[in-house]
């Protein structure tokens, strides 16, 4: 039984992390750390979890060496150095670190992308919300090398209200928040590296235009991207190509129905989960795929995307601690 602890505990993630390292059939201690919640019990931000753990919030200062350290940590909190020594296994959620010479130190933790690099590695760092439904959406496309990299491929992810922390603002305040189908990131999205990056596959990396807009949604982002392949692909051929890529993935599924109002993925079903529903549409004028990919932010997209590459990085199953289904309706 392993030793985890938990770099800003307080937060959204941070709490899926909680919420699902109490149930890790591998993991025997949790420290839950919060600089603004020190001293409280993990239930005041974290009521889900009441009469599941009597946890409290300790200080960063308090936390000792364990196992595997997970950063769960805002954008730019820059803080991987002071925690660094403190675990075997570091698992870095946050992001915006100005340490470009280290990326080589790390493994980008994306098992559907880099399972066997991250077999008994010790530095991980987490994926995007964003980055991780396109590069779902599109890997199978990639690696089949249909895609015709010399047009750009224009990705749009519809995301939750969740992705922008727990941290209040302006535009999280209810009244401006509620009801809002609004275009905050058009261009421009930190993502956009992570998906060139990793779409590249060892050769040159795509054009991607990714833009994101803000809907009625707490949890779950929705990626729908439009690229070009090099011939006309039917159904058939592109049902193979997925196939190919996802058959074996424990956490991608393969929406398959093509009628019903559940024909395409859709973020509702994977709240809470860590399963990642993927999808397509031929454009029948054309050599045009649409490929969706829906995940939860705050598990896929964050947390339970860090347990599976910690659990690969360990040698545990890799689905321990995230067999959640989500709920209907």
């Amino acid at each position: 039984m392993i030793s985890v602890a938990v770099i800003g505990a307080g937060g959204y993630a941070g709490g899926e992390l909680l919420r699902v390292l109490l149930s890790h059939p591998e993991v025997g201690e949790v420290t839950a750390a919060s600089a603004s919640l020190a001293g409280k019990p993990v239930t005041v931000a974290h009521p889900n979890l009441r009469k599941r753990t009597d946890l409290a919030f300790v200080p960063y200062e308090k936390v000792g060496r364990c196992d595997v350290l997970f950063l769960s940590l805002p954008n730019g909190s820059h803080r991987y150095d002071e925690f660094a020594d403190r675990a075997r296994v570091v698992v870095d959620l946050s992001s915006d670190h100005p340490h470009p010479e280290r990326l080589g130190d790390f493994v980008y933790g994306v098992p559907e992308l880099h399972r066997p690099k991250l077999v008994s590695a010790t530095r991980l760092t987490g994926a995007g919300c964003n980055a991780t439904a396109a590069i779902l959406a599109l890997l199978p496309l990639f690696r089949a090398d249909v895609v015709d990299r010399g047009r750009p491929i224009v990705v749009e992810a519809k995301v939750g209200s969740s992705e922008g922390g727990r941290e209040a603002s302006e535009d999280s305040h209810h009244p401006e928040r509620a009801g809002v189908v609004r275009s905050f990131r058009p261009v421009g999205h930190r993502h956009t590296a992570e998906i060139e990056q990793e779409l590249a596959l060892d050769g040159a990396a795509p054009r991607i235009d990714l833009s994101v807009t803000a809907v009625e949604l707490v949890r779950g982002v929705l990626a729908t991207a439009h690229v070009y392949t090099k011939a006309a692909l039917d159904e058939k051929a592109l049902w193979r190509i997925y196939r190919e890529c996802y058959a074996s993935e424990p956490f991608v599924r393969i929406v398959k129905e093509r009628t019903g109002i559940y024909r395409y993925p859709e973020p509702k079903l994977l709240a809470g989960t860590n399963f990642a529903d993927v999808g397509f549409a031929v454009d029948p004028r054309g050599e045009r795929i649409v490929a969706l990919c829906a995940i939860d932010n705050l598990m896929k997209g964050a947390a339970g995307n860090g347990v599976q590459a910690m659990n690969v990085a360990l040698g545990f199953a890799e689905t321990a601690g995230l067999e959640f289904v989500g709920l209907h309706p």
